[in-house]
């Protein structure tokens, strides 16, 4: 198969591209950064610098393939997205114009990457959230800027397969995490940040340590080899309806900070920043449609996730210190 990635410099996109490859597939890598900034480069694929927000580039890098993987986004943890909403949705142009690419090539099927944050506001307002089920979306109240794109573009797919015939499919995801991601930068989400803040104080010897908001808000976390098998099932798939990709297994910020006390060996003398950005209360993904179709849900739990994660953050703060 041709498969093409968009963000393939990214988190997911790299490990994305590396699973492609492994399984025989010709792999067009495509990243708006220079290529000494992403995260993976694949000898296996071509590697191309582009910015697929441009109509003329998304028609060049689509030309020829048979999937498209549609990864490209301006985004990061929740620091980023509450401080640079139209900068978010501004990604909407890179989603339309690979939607019109991909469509021109004559491509056979088009994955695109959504978010939970297309889930309207008042079912996430308790920490002890009721698991988020694909209709929840409905009536719309997404998070302002990002998950507004999101949802807007998960509705481009459906009328692209409707009016023209393009086999989109539609996840979304639940915070994925894992090696070979943003750890530092303002762009990192939770798990890698605290595996950062951990990995600083064990190194350091500088016990504190802040976590932003009371610590009790929760969410899912799911690590990027649940992810990235999910992707590919989803993609293969028969179903175009939007799917929730994510681990059910509920957790607050304290009681991943829990875990990493038990990982790196390190306690903290934890100071909460009530006044940061913290996003909805509560958030879990249901993934009773996702089984019910694939016949599997993601499982890796995140103790064992997060000691994968940690060790490559550490490794990192290592290097840079040094």
């Amino acid at each position: 198969m041709k498969s093409l990635v968009t963000g393939a410099g990214g988190f997911i996109g790299g490990h994305l591209v590396a699973k492609l490859i492994s399984e025989g597939h010709e792999v067009r890598a495509v990243d708006c950064k220079p290529l000494d900034e992403w995260y993976q480069i694949h000898e296996g694929a071509e590697n191309i610098q582009g910015d697929c927000s441009l109509l003329e580039t998304a028609r060049e890098v689509a030309s020829g393939m048979q999937h498209v993987y549609n990864l490209a986004a301006d985004m990061g943890g929740m620091g980023f997205i509450e401080n640079n909403k139209a900068l978010c949705m501004l990604t909407v142009l890179t989603s339309t114009h690979m939607l019109m690419a991909a469509r021109d090539a004559g491509a056979e099927r088009f994955f695109y990457s959504s978010s939970a944050c297309v889930y309207a506001a008042d079912h996430q307002t308790s920490a002890d959230v009721v698991a988020l089920k694909e209709e929840d979306a409905y009536p719309a109240q997404p998070e302002d800027g990002y998950g507004w794109e999101k949802l807007f573009t998960e509705r481009m797919c459906r009328h692209f397969q409707e009016d023209y015939g393009l086999q989109t499919r539609v996840a979304r995801f639940h915070n994925v995490y894992g090696p070979e991601g943003t750890w530092e930068g303002g762009r990192e989400k939770a798990p890698a940040a605290l595996c950062r803040k951990f990995a600083m104080a064990s190194l350091t010897g500088d016990l504190d340590l802040e976590i932003w908001g009371d610590g009790e808000q929760t969410r899912s976390f799911m690590y990027i080899d649940d992810c990235v098998r999910g992707i590919l099932e989803i993609m293969n798939g028969d179903s175009s309806e939007p799917v929730n990709l994510g681990s059910a297994e509920l957790v607050s910020i304290n009681e991943m900070a829990d875990l990493l006390e038990q990982i790196s060996g390190t306690v903290v003398d934890r100071r909460y920043k009530l006044d940061a950005p913290q996003g909805v209360r509560g958030r879990n993904s249901d993934n009773t449609l996702f089984h019910s179709i694939y016949g599997w849900e993601p499982s890796i739990s995140l103790h064992e996730g997060l000691e994968r994660t940690y060790e490559w953050i550490q490794d990192q703060v290592k290097a840079q210190r040094a």
